[in-house]
């Protein structure tokens, strides 16, 4: 039951039974099955096409996860902050977008914020390019086509050879940077972490001014350690150095 869930949301939440079928070694009988009862308890429901999408009664169990998830991270989240000097958040994968799960603001008068349950696009925030450098290409190629590469600055990425390209730096390095490309003035670092059940990623930002190139250079392994730190509390375990990751 739990495989179906999976790649239902894997399938950005439209699928089709034959679709379904070739993606898993369950008989077409059984998925038929599963999809019926989850269709009947609210999990899943189909669409007018006869395709099948996740359904309204997981939105309450996804929220209350994330919660948990936020408050678990909060005590590495709150250390970043106390290292750093900078507002923190924490991002998931939510289909095609992320979601900020938790958030931690830097004691500066001028700091960032940001709203904890706010989604934001992957393509140009750091936390977001830190998320897609985790995933395959082509599942990269699967979302940009179905949400597009808006720009929200003169410095967003819109052409998507570009933004694999970026992702192959962001693979090579370990982290990924938002250079003013979510909003101006404000620069962001970013790292996935690893071997999260959902892809995740930890985020330090602040006015340019005072995050620079400096900043990052220090901020790097303070992320690196927070964020397997994150992975242990989780369950994730460690991996190595090679994790992406940045907003």
């Amino acid at each position: 039951m739990f495989e179906v869930l999976e790649l239902i949301t894997d399938a950005g939440g439209d699928v089709s039974l034959v679709e379904l079928t070739g993606a898993t070694e369950l008989p077409r009988p059984t998925i038929h099955r599963i999809l019926r009862t989850l269709i009947k308890l609210g999990y899943a429901r189909q669409l007018p096409s006869r395709r099948y999408a996740l359904g309204p009664r997981l939105i309450r169990i996804g929220a209350g996860a994330n919660r948990q998830f936020g408050a678990l991270a909060r005590p590495q989240l709150e250390q970043l902050v106390e290292d750093l000097g900078e507002s923190v958040n924490m991002a998931i994968l939510d289909v095609d977008l992320i979601v900020y799960v938790a958030h931690v603001s830097s004691q500066h008068s001028m700091r960032m914020f940001t709203e904890v349950g706010r989604r934001a696009s992957l393509h140009n925030t750091g936390a977001g390019k830190a998320i897609l450098a985790q995933l395959p290409d082509d599942t990269v190629r699967s979302i940009i086509g179905r949400t597009g590469m808006a720009a929200l600055t003169e410095h967003s990425i819109t052409d998507l050879d570009d933004l694999l390209a970026e992702l192959e730096r962001i693979r090579a390095r370990g982290y990924a940077i938002d250079e003013q490309e979510q909003e101006i003035g404000v620069r962001c670092y970013a790292m996935a972490v690893p071997n999260a059940p959902t892809p995740t990623a930890v985020s330090v930002s602040g006015p340019v001014s005072r995050v620079d190139g400096e900043f990052g250079e220090r901020a790097v392994p303070f992320l690196r350690r927070a964020t397997r730190s994150i992975a242990d509390e989780s369950g994730a375990g460690a991996v190595a150095d090679s994790g992406a990751g940045i907003r």
